[in-house]
């Protein structure tokens, strides 16, 4: 459904500017994910870290014309473009929302609770697609800014829809009822944690039950005693027909057995009858998902035989994306598990962010989704058309139909396994691979034998995670403050382009190296963020001055090296440097002597032009070093005005790393740097509360051995067993970073989520565990961390810091990145 630009106004209860009667089919939030300017609406919005409006002009230039734009921002710049004036974008984008929900009068599912939420909402829609054309929220858009979005997509084909919807704090789902204004309700469950704004769990269970106040019908597990105590306490419900389920009490709906095996049988009682399924799940969560599943399909009047068909043949849902490194110099991206709308233009707006490779190839299967197929396709040669990737290779019998579609290098194929015949005659090299498939595609194939061949130690990294994190230090910064990024030392272990280009897509202001190998690397990958190298070699100006790398510069010897380098290049502009003083640190930098000569060097020089003047802090992190911090600052302050009062051009100054953030915020002066709060180390208990963990090391069983008591394990013997044990060999040694310090018990991996202790030495490849008493078998999952805790901890078996743990992992562990 499309409204005019004056009726967008008109709803608003507001007057606009300019042309009205422009049609506008498509929101948008994000300046990045702009793909057709025509009949797109900008909502510029107003956050704790990003303001819209600054990127209109940008947008202008583009092609947009219509803006929806809060009071005080001064459209006299763009003169042909329309504007709608609001006191709150936000606000406006809810009211919106909620007025066109009005228009359909279909069954709306609301989904809320502390996990499972988006599981329940893509098992529905795996469940009901075939028989009803669905709307549902993109991945996990739950939010003030989601919500209002995935209402926004409804249309009047629809005859089902399915949104979720979290908070994060009281008064939030008061703002979301009548945005998505349920019809159904569906209470997944609470968990202990009862988050940073509430003032305990009963709390956070009213403020989701305010979502439900106008439902006809609610669904929750009534297991959860303080769950069921609030929704019998709450009068807004007692109008509400409730649906109770449980595996404990008589109920409306009553799970009386639940076997596990292979998969899990389930029995139930159900309006007197017994019934039963199976699902191909044995994990509690997703036994108790499937069940909310159930509860929900025998409700809305499914056939027990029809819902017990299609639950046995339900796929896990993909919740991220996945890079990883492929052949021939290539980055896959994995999206193997789901094919719809949806998430198609999701993952080509994710491709579209890769900078490392100008080619980029979409690997798409048949989409399944409901509706008339014609308009489906049209609607994906449009997504893809728009988006313009370099080549599309398309599998199954319906995608190939409508090859003519597509404007671009196309292949088609009738399955997977004819690609995979003809995956020879293909040429893949430099270049980014979206492999993108339902499930039934069995679309990892395709992935297997694409990426380079690596050993089955992974480190995963999250980079929602990251991005949380930095958004997390942006948000603790006053106005008009910068973010420079550290991505020395292979991001911290994390990676290299892949790490740069999620920090330059999320608009940090700089990046740092520490070599200038380091920032080649990265402008061929394709990133144009400044980049400042903070050790330069002797050797290197040269090379810094061709990649537009700007150096640190600590020594009159390193001033004279890179005005030399100026010199030779015969360029005629200045090469930005960074001036890095010695305020306490005593490692690198001008003392304070020194700052009267570098003062009268810089002033009769015209090859260089400062950018910063910076100094690093010896203990930011220690409450005990407080006033030896303070005296870095004043000394910071005194050096850095005298050379800066000089210059006679502005000049940023930075001296604060991830500690001194939240530590000295009265010291952050134009820029911060930003190093291992990034990749989500807090320097302080109560900053890691605030902090999401980015990287999990896990590696696989390769053999299990029952060995007897006395017998020993690994070199030298040093492991002697007490007792008849159960060790398992895992893939993971010193040469990929689990240091020989963890030998003897002082390191752990878990397994199935239970600890297991290192038996003996840790050799080169691999290291020996104690199972006993883990249920496990050969091949499954390992991991040697996935908090920052269990990081901290084997960063304590090893006599180091989290710091050098990530850094010293090898190279030949593969590095896995996901993305939501």
């Amino acid at each position: 459904m499309a409204y005019t630009f004056s009726e967008i106004a008109e709803a608003l209860g507001v007057k606009h500017t300019g042309e009205g009667k422009s049609k506008v089919e498509r929101l948008l939030i994000d300046s990045r994910s702009l793909v057709q300017p025509e009949g797109t609406l900008f909502v510029a919005l107003k956050t704790a870290t990003n303001d819209g409006h600054k990127y209109i002009g940008e947008l202008y230039q583009r092609g947009i014309r219509m803006f929806l734009v809060n009071e005080g921002y001064d459209i006299k710049a763009e003169k042909d473009a329309s504007f709608i004036i609001v006191p709150d974008t936000l606000k406006a984008l809810q009211k919106l929302a909620e007025r066109h929900r009005k228009h359909f009068d279909i069954p709306v599912l609301a989904i809320t609770g502390s996990n499972g939420k988006t599981i329940v909402k893509e098992w529905l829609y795996q469940l009901m697609s075939p028989d009803k054309i669905i709307v549902r929220s993109p991945r996990s858009y739950n939010s003030q800014v989601g919500v209002p979005l995935s209402v926004w997509q409804m249309d009047a084909t629809h005859q089902l829809a399915i949104f979720e919807a979290g908070i994060s704090q009281p008064g939030e789902m008061e703002k979301l009822e009548p945005i998505i204004k349920p019809t159904i309700g569906l209470f997944t469950n609470i968990g202990e944690a009862h988050g940073l704004n509430f003032s305990d769990v009963r709390q956070k269970i009213r403020e989701k039950l305010k979502l439900f106040k106008h439902v006809q019908t609610l669904i929750y597990c009534c297991d959860y005693k303080e769950i069921d105590e609030e929704i019998k306490k709450d009068k807004d419900l007692s109008k509400v027909n409730i649906f109770r389920w449980s595996k404990k009490v008589d109920a409306d709906f009553k799970v009386n057995e639940v076997i596990v095996k292979q998969g899990t049988r389930l029995t139930a009682q159900y309006k007197s009858e017994h019934i039963s399924l199976s699902i191909p799940f044995t994990d509690e969560a997703s036994i108790e998902n499937a069940i909310h599943c159930w509860a929900y399909m025998l409700l809305a009047g499914y056939e027990n035989s029809v819902i017990a068909k299609r639950i046995n043949h339900l796929q896990p849902v993909a919740m991220r994306m996945e890079m990883i490194e492929g052949m021939n110099d290539c980055t896959i991206i994995n999206d193997v598990y789901n094919s719809d709308i949806n998430s198609l233009s999701v993952a080509l707006d994710f491709l579209n962010q890769q900078r490392q490779h100008e080619r980029k190839t979409l690997i798409l299967s048949d989409i399944v989704q409901g509706g008339d197929e014609g308009e489906v396709y049209r609607k994906v040669a449009g997504i893809i058309n728009a988006r313009k990737p370099t080549r599309l290779i398309g599998i199954g019998e319906t995608i190939s139909k409508y090859a003519g579609s597509f404007e671009l290098e196309k292949h088609f194929f009738s399955n997977t396994n004819e690609f995979l015949m003809h995956l020879p005659d293909f040429v893949f090299r430099d270049e980014t691979v979206l492999v993108k498939g339902a499930r039934s595609f069995e679309f990892e194939k395709i992935s297997r034998s694409l990426q380079q061949k690596a050993h089955e130690t992974v480190l995963q990294i999250n980079l929602n995670s990251l991005v949380h994190n930095l958004n997390y230090y942006r948000s603790q910064l006053k106005p008009g403050g910068r973010i420079m990024a550290m991505v020395k030392a292979f991001s911290y272990g994390s990676g290299s382009f892949e790490i740069a280009n999620v920090l330059q897509y999320h608009k940090a202001d700089y990046l740092a190296v520490a070599y200038a190998d380091e920032g080649v690397q990265l402008r061929t990958a394709g990133i144009s963020l400044p980049i400042m190298v903070m050790n330069p070699e002797p050797g290197s100006f040269d090379t810094m001055i061709r990649y537009q790398l700007e150096p640190e510069v600590y020594s009159f010897r390193v001033l004279d090296m890179v005005l030399e380098a100026v010199k030779r290049s015969g360029s005629n502009q200045p090469l930005p440097v960074h001036i890095k003083l010695d305020t306490g640190m005593h490692r690198l930098g001008f003392q304070p002597i020194e700052i009267d000569k570098l003062v009268r060097e810089l002033k009769e020089t015209s090859d260089i032009k400062v950018q910063s003047v910076f100094s690093h802090l010896a203990a930011s992190d220690a409450d005990a070093h407080r006033e030896f911090t303070l005296l870095q600052i004043s000394r910071y302050k005194e050096m850095s005005e005298k050379i800066i009062s000089t210059l006679g051009y502005p000049v940023m100054r930075h001296i604060l790393n991830s500690a001194g953030i939240t530590r000295y915020p009265e010291a952050q002066f134009d820029m911060v740097r930003l190093g291992i709060g990034l990749y989500g180390v807090g320097a302080s208990d109560e900053e890691q509360k605030k902090l999401e963990n980015v990287s999990a090391l896990k590696t696989t069983i390769s053999q299990i051995n029952k060995l007897k008591s006395g017998e020993t394990v690994g070199y030298n013997r040093r492991g002697v067993l007490a007792k008849d044990s159960v060790i398992a060999t895992v893939a993971i040694g010193y040469a990929d970073g689990y240091g020989r310090e963890l030998g003897g018990g002082k390191g752990q991996i878990w397994v199935n989520g239970k600890p297991a202790p290192v038996v003996g030495d840790v050799c080169m490849d691999m290291c020996m565990i104690d199972i006993t008493g883990i249920e496990a078998k050969e091949g499954d999952e390992a991991i040697v961390f996935d908090n920052i805790q269990a990081l901290r901890q084997m960063a304590k078996g090893m006599n180091t810091i989290p710091y050098e743990v990530l850094t010293s992992l090898s190279g030949r562990v593969k590095r896995i990145y996901t993305h939501e």
